[in-house]
């Protein structure tokens, strides 16, 4: 059954073929589904990635290894697909690629989506003191593009730092930004989200 829903995928000629086929697979909820959904990413066809986006986090951890293994280094649009994935699904195991892409991917928006997955990973899947490292890493990344020349970038950070702060050992670091920031950035709508982490933080 799976099998043919992947080739109604595969074979589809028209957009709207596509999104209809990828809805059919992402219905069968079949972890042999997840390469095919993947692949999906990378069609042009914004319609059909959001559906194969949605079942691929509602697959979970299961899906976590392919995501990572096949990342596209060339397609930024199908690259920005799986960063938002591994970023909804929030394994740690993304780590060390949300931390990659970003403080040095070329394309903003996937940057975007690696900077507010950074202060959402599931960091209670990591023994101690591996999550306590990991923690670490996260907080230094988002404490580096904070500084970004890119507004939306510093934007991002300010999102991934404040769901990161919801952790007592980092908190002071993470309100001490925010406070340089909303001191001296220059960007209206960056200061106007510090404002808004502060509130839903408690500070």
């Amino acid at each position: 059954m799976t099998e043919e829903l992947i080739s109604a995928v595969t074979l589809a000629e028209t957009r709207a073929q596509m999104v209809t086929a990828v809805k059919n697979l992402a219905a069968a909820k079949d972890p042999k589904a997840i390469s095919t959904l993947i692949a999906v990413f990378g069609y042009n066809n914004p319609a059909a990635a959001m559906v194969a986006l949605d079942a691929l986090i509602e697959l979970g951890e299961i899906a976590v290894p392919q995501l990572l293994e096949h990342i596209d280094d060339y397609n930024y649009g199908a690259r920005a697909y799986s960063i938002r994935t591994l970023a909804a699904i929030a394994d740690p195991r993304a780590l060390d690629v949300l931390i990659t892409v970003a403080a040095t991917d070329f394309a903003p928006s996937v940057r975007r989506a690696a900077a507010k997955g950074l202060g959402n990973l599931h960091w209670h899947k990591l023994s101690f003191p591996e999550n306590k490292t990991a923690i670490n890493r996260a907080l230094d990344t988002l404490l580096l593009i904070s500084q970004d020349t890119d507004w939306s970038i510093r934007y991002a950070a300010v999102v991934g730092l404040q769901a990161l702060a919801k952790i007592a050992d980092v908190q002071q670091s993470i309100l001490t930004r925010l406070k340089q920031m909303l001191a001296n950035d220059v960007e209206k709508a960056v200061r106007a989200r510090i404002q808004l982490a502060y509130t839903n933080c408690g500070f």
